[in-house]
């Protein structure tokens, strides 16, 4: 008893692998973005922003 041929299984489920491959990907960047990034950026700008704040105090402290 032959078994048949597969035919056709790529044509098939091509844009179900296309649009979860597509959704994985954009879902994964929003989490990344939203979950890594932006958190990451906002710890740096904090540490620059009190960096600042200490050097303008020591500036404004020492010439006066």
């Amino acid at each position: 008893m032959p078994i048949a041929p597969i035919t056709g299984k790529l044509r098939k489920r091509f844009w179900l692998d296309v649009s979860c491959a597509l959704g994985l990907g954009i879902t994964g960047a929003y989490a990344y973005w939203y979950g890594v990034h932006l958190k990451s950026l906002e710890r740096q700008e904090n540490f620059y922003i009190k960096l600042e704040r200490e050097r303008a105090q020591a500036q404004g402290s020492g010439s006066a």
